[in-house]
């Protein structure tokens, strides 16, 4: 087992190394604009997961994928190459699905924005049903030991 750190590390080197290879030696037309995102290496060196991103439609990311799964080959060789160990890692492509979150959140940033909004304008000209500020202060606390005779030293 090798240790985590070592790990992380050739986890890194798979993300430049495959990221160059893709950018200078690929020369795939179906490959449209692939972001490598992140690499996992498992603890014994054996397998790499690569995560990426497809900028474009549902048929540009179909498209993409079956690039990579096609220079899949290529792109383990010249991970083997640079990285010197003594295993390649077989190399695992999965979309990755933070593009798809950041847009689910940014949905609900805009429902909430929305909904905070219509709040306000329902609330423009109410008026508090008590106090405008309940809270006692501890200037008001000084006022009423005085008006009670004074527990205060002072």
């Amino acid at each position: 087992m090798a240790d985590n750190a070592r790990a992380r590390k050739l986890a890194d080197r798979i993300q430049v190394v495959v990221a160059e290879t893709l950018d200078r030696r690929i020369k795939d037309p179906r490959l449209g604009f692939v972001t490598i995102t992140d690499a996992r290496v498992t603890g014994d060196l054996r397998e790499a997961t690569v995560f990426y991103t497809v900028y474009g439609d549902e048929e540009e990311r179909a498209a993409s994928a079956a690039a990579l799964e096609s220079a899949k080959g290529i792109l383990r060789s010249e991970v083997g190459r640079q990285t010197g160990v003594r295993f390649t890692p077989t190399l695992t492509f999965v979309p990755d699905a933070l593009p798809d979150n950041a847009r689910t959140i940014e949905d609900l940033l805009h429902k909430a924005r929305a909904k905070d909004a219509e709040v306000r304008e329902v609330s423009t000209g109410k008026t508090y049903a008590g106090e405008a500020d309940p809270y006692r202060k501890p200037e008001d606390e000084d006022a009423r030991d005085d008006e009670r005779g004074g527990d205060n030293p002072e």
